[in-house]
């Protein structure tokens, strides 16, 4: 009687909490995109199209840890040809020296027990700067082949000039071609990973 009293406390107080599942973005479902000032009256939109990312969540807590992101540089599209060779050479990008760019959350801010502020490290062209993604819960669901998927946004703003994207051109009648406050949006969805299947001898 003593020894089944023991294990039921031990595992009543001992038990491990669960863990939060990894996520990972689902490509065929999210974009990056971003938009910058163009000709000051003007926008200009484009996105990334190669990308991968993970992170930690917990549905029942809806607790959000070690969100990791990271983009190819030189799947940079704008739609335009010639502009987005030159967004992709040393003047922005330089894509063929720096690949990559990066996130990395360091923490995480809940308003009404969601998650609402992401903080964390960019790293564009080699220079890595504090940023803020304003992130949006948007609910779990089952997808018709049993995955287990959330939807979500994120969103930040930067200067570009803190990375190094310096080049710019003077226009006759006063202001500049590019803005320097440049929008960053992720929207779309992710999923638990799909476990290996064992392989038969």
């Amino acid at each position: 009687m003593r020894a089944l009293l023991f294990a039921f406390l031990a595992t009543s107080f001992f038990t491990p909490p669960l863990l939060a599942a990894k996520f990972e973005l689902d490509k065929a479902h999210t974009n990056v995109s971003f938009v910058a000032p163009h000709l000051m009256v003007s926008k200009v939109k484009g996105r990334f199209d190669k990308f991968a990312g993970t992170f930690d969540f917990d549905e029942k807590d809806l607790k959000l840890e070690n969100v990791m992101v990271t983009i190819q540089t030189d799947s940079l599209n704008t739609n335009e040809k010639d502009r987005d060779k030159h967004l992709r050479s040393p003047d922005f990008f330089d894509v063929v020296k720096f690949p990559e760019m990066k996130f990395k959350s360091t923490k995480v801010e809940y308003d009404n027990g969601k998650p609402d502020k992401v903080h964390g490290e960019l790293t564009i062209r080699g220079i890595t700067k504090p940023v803020i993604l304003n992130v949006g819960y948007n609910g779990a669901i089952t997808d018709a082949m049993g995955n287990r998927v959330v939807a979500f946004e994120a969103e930040t703003k930067v200067n570009r000039k803190d990375f190094g994207l310096n080049w710019n051109k003077a226009l006759d009648k006063g202001g500049f071609v590019v803005g320097d406050d440049i929008k960053i949006q992720i929207e779309g969805e992710a999923k638990m990973p799909t476990p290996a299947t064992p392989k038969k001898n």
